[in-house]
C-alpha cells in the first residue's frame, strides 16, 4: 500500500489514494451511495448519458444499485424498462404527469386506489386534465366513455378495498381499439398472479404501463416506501423517464438494499399469505355477522370468473391471489360496533398498507369512496384484512374472539 502524506490531515482523509482490490463477490449486491458522481475527464463527462442506463451522471439519475433493482423489477413484471420512484403514489404521479397534458382526459375505475383519484380530482383537473370514472365491471361502459381526448386509462385488478376483479382482457382490448394508453396498478398481482404485459400468454395483448408499489410485497417488511413504473415500449419509457427527471424523484440507497434483499423470498411470502388469506376468507364466509366476503378467488365474489381466466393459468389448481381481502359486516351492526370489533383484535393491528409480516385491519366508509351504485355488494360496513405471516390458526382465533366479544355479546 502506498501512502503519501498530504500537508493537512483533512485533505489526506478525503484524497487518500487507496483502492480496494477487485474480485470481491458476496450473496447480496453492493450498495452504492452517491449524489455526486465523479468523471475521469471532461470528455467522459460529456459522453455519458443516463437516459439509456449506459452510464452514470448524477445520483438522482441512478447508481449501480438502482439500475440493478430496476432490471430485477422489469424481469418480475415481464417488462423491458423500469423507473423507480420514492413511493407507489409517486410512481402513479410520474405516470400521469408524464403522459397527460392540458386538454387531455384520463379515465379510471370508480374503485381505483383512492389517492390516485384524489390526484386526478385535486391536481390534474387544476392543470386542465379532465378525469372521468367508469364502471369497473362493465367493459361497455368503459368503451362508451373513451373520447377523442382520452389519453390514459387506469386499470386496477382487483379494485381497491372492495376487491372487484375486472375483465382486464376486455378492458385492454377496448382501449387498444381506440389507441389509448393503459396503465395498470399491479400492486396486488405483484408480477406473480398474472403477466401484465402478456395477458393471453401468447404475446398478443398486454397493458402499456404497469405501476407497482414496491412498498408492499417486494419490500415485505412494512418499512420501505418505493414504487416502480414498468413498460415494454421504449418511447413510453423515454416519456416517463423524462417526467421522472423533471420531477426530481429519486430513491435512497438503503431502501434499494432492503428491496433487493427481500426480492428472493417474494414468491414464498406471496403464496404463503395467499393461502392463509383464503383459509380465513372461507371461514369468515360462515360467520353470522359477515354478510359477504370479497375475495377474487372465492366463488361468487364480484369478478371471480375474470380472476379465474387470468390468474389460474400456471399456478396449479388453486391459481394465485394475494393475502388481501375484505368482508362486509351486516347492517344489523352499527359502524361503532364494527370499529369496536377492529379495536378488539389482538394480532391484527390497525394500519394502512399491506404485504408485510404483520396482519392488518382497516374499516372503511364506502359511501365516501364511491360515486356509483354498488349493487354487487351487500349492504353493510366494509372491513379489509391484510394477512401477514403469523400462524393462520392464531389469526382465526383472534378473529373469533373479537366476533364473540363484540357481535355476540
Amino acid at each position: 500500500m502506498t501512502h503519501t502524506l498530504h500537508p493537512h490531515v483533512a485533505t489526506e482523509l478525503i484524497h487518500h489514494d487507496y483502492q480496494p482490490p477487485q474480485g470481491f463477490e458476496g450473496v447480496q449486491p453492493p450498495v452504492h451511495k452517491a449524489s455526486t458522481v465523479l468523471f475521469p475527464n471532461v470528455a467522459a463527462m460529456r459522453a455519458r448519458h443516463w437516459e439509456d442506463r449506459s452510464g452514470y451522471t448524477y445520483g438522482l439519475h441512478g447508481t449501480p444499485t438502482s439500475y440493478l433493482l430496476e432490471e430485477r423489477i422489469a424481469a418480475l413484471e415481464g417488462a423491458r424498462h423500469c423507473t423507480l420512484a420514492p413511493s407507489g403514489l409517486a410512481a402513479i404521479s410520474v405516470t400521469a404527469l408524464s403522459l397527460l397534458a392540458q386538454g387531455d382526459e384520463v379515465l379510471m375505475p370508480d374503485n381505483v386506489y383512492g389517492p390516485n383519484k384524489a390526484l386526478a380530482k385535486g391536481m390534474l383537473e387544476r392543470y386542465g386534465v379532465r378525469c372521468g370514472l367508469y364502471d369497473p365491471l362493465d367493459v361497455e361502459d368503459l368503451r362508451r366513455r373513451i373520447t377523442g381526448a382520452t389519453r390514459l386509462v387506469w386499470l386496477e385488478a382487483p379494485g381497491s378495498v372492495t376487491m372487484e376483479f375486472p375483465d382486464l382482457i376486455g378492458q385492454v382490448r377496448a382501449c387498444r381499439e381506440r389507441g389509448v394508453i393503459t396503465a395498470l396498478d399491479n400492486t396486488w398481482g405483484a408480477g406473480l398472479a398474472f403477466a401484465p404485459f402478456d395477458l393471453l400468454r401468447d404475446g398478443s395483448l398486454g397493458v402499456d404501463v404497469s405501476v407497482h408499489a414496491l412498498t408492499k410485497y417486494p419490500s415485505g417488511g412494512g418499512d420501505v416506501l418505493m414504487g416502480a413504473v414498468t413498460t415494454r415500449e421504449a418511447a413510453l419509457h423515454e416519456r416517463i423517464q423524462r417526467g421522472h427527471m423533471h420531477l426530481g424523484m429519486g430513491v435512497g440507497a438503503n431502501d434499494l438494499e432492503a428491496v433487493l434483499r427481500a426480492l428472493p423470498s417474494l414468491p414464498l411470502r406471496y403464496h404463503a399469505q395467499d393461502a392463509a388469506a383464503r383459509k380465513l376468507a372461507h371461514w369468515l364466509a360462515g360467520q353470522g355477522p359477515v354478510a359477504q366476503v370479497l375475495h377474487p378467488a372465492l366463488a361468487g365474489a364480484p369478478g371471480h370468473e375474470h380472476w379465474q381466466a387470468l390468474c389460474k393459468h400456471g399456478h396449479g389448481h388453486d391459481g394465485a391471489a394475494a393475502g388481501l381481502f375484505s368482508m362486509v359486516i351486516d347492517t344489523r351492526f352499527a359502524s361503532e360496533q364494527v370499529d369496536a370489533f377492529c379495536d378488539a383484535l389482538r394480532l391484527f393491528r390497525l394500519g394502512y398498507s399491506w404485504g408485510g409480516p404483520l396482519s392488518l385491519v382497516m374499516p372503511y366508509r364506502l359511501p365516501d369512496m364511491r360515486t356509483r351504485a354498488t349493487p354487487h355488494l351487500k349492504p353493510g360496513t366494509v372491513v379489509r384484512l391484510a394477512i401477514g405471516l403469523e400462524n393462520v390458526d392464531d389469526l382465526r382465533a383472534d378473529l373469533a374472539q373479537a366476533i364473540k366479544h363484540v357481535f355476540e355479546a
